[in-house]
């Protein structure tokens, strides 16, 4: 076993990463050791993150223990770059860690310095003079790299930047001058933040922290308010909302909502999430409450400015649109389905169970009419409802290859066919099963009780010498 992570304390009594357990024993017997997780320090890296969203919404990972946290643009916010930093850290020590953070236009260049030196504001003149003498492990590349250049008498960056950089090009590749150019900001490099931006944002400091769930509400109505404006100008509603609460010891909880139609009201937006909070019940742990209360639009569409007609046809639209809204925020967006038109002939393809949530209020193209001939829709009469998964039976057909069955057996049960229409034939759609895949013909049965069924035959006799049937959909 060896020491993977240190801190200050074992570092002065002389300690070192990578070192055999045994040996540090010896050095210090009072060693305090516990053994590392990889999965339980990622979790607690992502908690920490998510605490730090409070700051900023760009903040992305750094490697096994580090954040980046994009600043730009909100440091003004909380009195300027020393302020902010020096509460950051300051409230990650309240909370019992050892943390070194540094600011600089180079994301390479703070973590290097927060990594191997002392926590601070960098200016734009001090790049090289920071770098130089700091090991050459601060340009974050591979410990191969590092001990190849330490064979050659280069320990520090200082010694890089004086160094040719072809030969190193050539000997340790492009990747070791990519690092050394980020790090003194020659070259930029992107923050892919861990989160979606949202569109708009607002949200609500509190002076005194808040557990109750009317107090919540009440504030997520004024916050959506102060979004108004901003979606009015977009000349959009929001479609789906992100509640975030802080709470006051670090933790952070996320709770998400959707809308059937662009909103804007903030009685509304607020209701949606009244349902959200009664279905997550005990798992909203209030603590001793949330000191900070954030709306994130995380979606919007074109808002619909269309005016309600005498009968009142635009508050039945909302009724129905509250009732899925209401309904799809307490248990889940899935609750509720509604079905989507597809371009295919296949029966299944042809309608997709999408939530209502997303699809119910979403106007469908109407093809242009076909000029109406007499019986033109004979032959098309379908179950409204298929089964998810057409089920085999076992069917005795005497006019082949194109005649129904008179006879079949399904789910154990023989039905007797007296009346027979079809067949309807559909062919496979060969771009996506292949050009071997079998011919469907589909006959309406109705037997002896009075029961109308919809089954196919999958292949022709010409084809297979001994098709299957199916079972596809059961008429009303």
């Amino acid at each position: 076993m060896r020491l993977t992570a240190l801190d200050s304390h074992a570092e002065t009594v002389g300690l070192k990463r990578g070192q055999g357990l045994a040996e540090a024993r010896a050095i210090h017997p009072a060693l305090v050791m516990v053994e590392e997780d990889e999965a339980a320090d990622k979790r607690f890296l992502e908690a920490l993150a998510d605490w730090c969203d409070r700051y900023t919404p760009l903040v992305a990972l750094e490697g096994r223990d580090g954040l980046f946290l994009n600043i730009t643009g909100c440091a003004h916010l909380f009195g300027g770059e020393e302020a902010m930093l020096r509460e950051i850290l300051l409230r990650l020590e309240q909370m019992g860690l050892e943390v070194k953070g540094a600011i600089s236009s180079a994301p390479g260049l703070s973590s290097a310095v927060a990594r191997f030196d002392a926590s601070r504001i960098i200016g734009e003149d001090e790049h090289e003079r920071l770098l130089a003498p700091l090991p050459l492990a601060a340009l974050r590349i591979d410990d191969a790299t590092v001990q190849g250049l330490a064979k050659l008498g280069l320990k520090q960056v200082g010694d890089l930047l004086e160094a040719p950089r072809a030969p190193l090009a050539r000997r340790f590749g492009t990747q070791l001058l990519l690092r050394l150019d980020q790090a003194l900001g020659l070259d930029d490099e992107a923050i892919s933040p861990r989160r979606p931006v949202a569109h708009l944002s607002a949200e609500r400091r509190l002076a005194e922290p808040v557990q109750a769930e009317d107090d919540i509400l009440e504030l997520t109505s004024q916050v959506a308010q102060s979004l108004k404006p901003g979606l009015e100008a977009r000349g959009a509603g929001g479609r789906v909302f992100e509640l975030v609460l802080f709470r006051v010891d670090g933790k952070v909880f996320r709770l998400k909502a959707g809308a059937s139609r662009p909103l804007r009201d903030a009685a509304r937006i607020a209701k949606l999430f009244a349902e959200r909070l009664k279905g997550v019940h005990d798992d909203l742990d209030a603590g001793f409450g949330f000191e900070l209360l954030r709306l994130n639009v995380l979606r919007h569409e074109v808002f619909d400015h269309a005016q309600k007609d005498f009968e009142g046809e635009d508050e039945r639209h909302l009724s129905l649109a509250d009732f899925v809204d209401q309904v799809s925020a307490r248990f889940g967006p899935e609750c509720l389905t509604a079905y989507q038109l597809r371009e295919s002939h296949i029966p299944e393809r042809a309608i997709l169970s999408v939530p209502a949530l997303s699809h119910i209020f979403k106007p469908v193209p109407i093809p242009e009419a076909a000029p109406l001939v007499e019986n033109a829709l004979i032959g098309k009469e379908r179950p409204l409802r298929l089964f998810r998964h057409p089920e085999p039976l076992e069917a005795y057909a005497v006019d082949v290859p194109d005649g129904p069955p008179i006879r079949f057996r399904w789910r154990r049960l023989t039905h007797k066919v007296c009346h027979a229409e079809g067949p309807e034939r559909i062919a496979a759609e060969w771009w996506l099963e292949g050009e071997d895949a079998p011919t469907r013909d589909y006959f309406r049965l109705e037997c002896e009780t009075g029961q109308r069924f919809w089954v196919y035959r999958q292949g022709l006799y010409d084809q297979i010498a001994n098709p299957s049937w199916y079972m596809h959909g059961i008429f009303a």
